[in-house]
């Protein structure tokens, strides 16, 4: 028994000891090197925060300081999620967060993949870093950023002249102060706008196809943020789609998308697109000379031919990959229906109504528990009198 007992224990040495050369080694050199690799990374953000060219290139490929050393950063911080052995070196997943100074109240948060090396005296060392699989592009992925401040406004841009950048910056600047005119001050009144070189550029910030977008002169999307947050918003430009556009379009554009950066903290699942995008081209279209048949044209022309819509516009109406028709109607129907609210209870009832929506989290009962809240109706009776509105304007 003594002797069985002693096998035993031999038994379980030998194996603790094989353990501790496989596995248990295995799981530990992992640790090591998860933590070695976040130290890399931290130190490599403190030289980008601090503009240290030296410390950085010290620790790895220098094209991302170089794209990125224009772009005011008031964090930055890598967080691997994921570590690989490699025969070369390592793989690593991470989130990166960051904000920019001035701009950003809650962080931009991303993927990214690292690949990593070791020189000849074991140091860890980074030779790459992209977009994760099914992560959208940052504006450094695309080329050198070229930063424009104006007075409410920061532009970014690649592949794009400053001069031309300051347009943007000029017209993003009048945007500002026209939205917080109607909707109030209680947001940033800033707006970050990022330009690509071209559709192709804004399709890989947005990580869609380019398919999505073509015609589209530019979207807002709320890069980050929980609840009770503001998100890092960044209105992305179409260069190619707004080009072609005069200089009055291109001043709705920005006032649309600024619109849509003020709004964001109000902006619930609860709110419906009809609403969100009708405010934002009401916002847009205060101002300018365009009478309602010119600036909802393709509803105009249904409405010439006897087709006043049924009901207001869903949001499967406004999907990018929608007929170009029945979107520009969705879209014009939604102006319209904000535009009447304006009209027959004020301004300031209209953003009460949208505040008064996107203060539910889901959809059902919101529009309706709104509407007799702050407008007195039913959602029926809001729907006729807008039915008979759209005549009125464009019959």
């Amino acid at each position: 028994m003594a002797g069985g007992r002693r096998v035993r224990s031999g038994g379980a040495a030998a194996l603790c000891l094989l353990l501790s050369l496989t596995g248990c080694a295995g799981r530990t050199a992992a640790d090591s090197a998860k933590g070695e690799v976040q130290h890399l990374l931290d130190l490599r953000s403190a030289a980008l925060l601090r503009h240290d060219a030296q410390a950085y290139g010290a620790t790895g490929a220098s094209t991302e300081y170089t794209r990125l050393r224009a772009l005011p950063l008031a964090s930055w911080a890598y967080r691997i999620t994921t570590l690989r052995r490699t025969a070369a070196g390592a793989t690593a997943d991470a989130d990166l967060t960051y904000k920019v100074a001035g701009y950003d109240r809650a962080p931009v948060d991303t993927r990214r993949t690292l690949t990593l090396a070791r020189t000849a005296s074991g140091t860890w060392y980074v030779s790459a870093d992209r977009p994760a699989d099914k992560s959208g592009q940052q504006l450094w992925d695309q080329g050198t950023v070229t930063a424009v401040p104006g007075a409410h406004s920061l532009v970014l841009g690649t592949g794009q002249p400053a001069a031309e950048l300051r347009g943007y910056a000029r017209m993003a600047d009048e945007a500002v102060p026209a939205v917080s005119k109607e909707w109030g001050t209680d947001w940033t009144r800033r707006v970050v706008v990022l330009v690509p070189k071209s559709l192709t550029g804004m399709a890989g910030l947005l990580g869609s196809p380019a398919a999505n977008y073509r015609g589209i002169a530019a979207v807002t999307t709320g890069e980050a943020g929980g609840a009770g947050q503001t998100p890092a918003d960044r209105v992305v430009v179409n260069p190619d789609a707004y080009a072609v556009l005069g200089a009055m379009g291109k001043q709705v554009v920005l006032t649309h998308e600024t619109t849509h950066v003020a709004t964001r903290a109000h902006t619930t699942a609860a709110t419906p697109l009809w609403l969100s995008e009708g405010y934002a081209d009401w916002i847009g279209y205060l101002g300018t000379d365009r009478t309602p048949a010119q600036a909802a044209p393709e509803l105009a022309r249904a409405v010439g031919a006897g087709q006043v819509p049924a009901a207001l516009p869903t949001d499967k109406d406004f999907g990018f990959t929608s007929d170009p028709t029945e979107l520009a109607r969705a879209y014009e129907s939604g102006w319209l229906a904000c535009r009447m609210i304006a009209e027959q209870w004020g301004a300031a009832r209209l953003a009460a109504f949208y505040r008064a929506v996107g203060t539910h989290t889901t959809r059902p009962g919101a529009v309706e528990t709104a509407l007799r809240r702050v407008l007195g109706l039913t959602p029926d009776a809001f729907t006729t009198r807008w039915q008979k509105y759209v005549r009125a304007q464009l019959g």
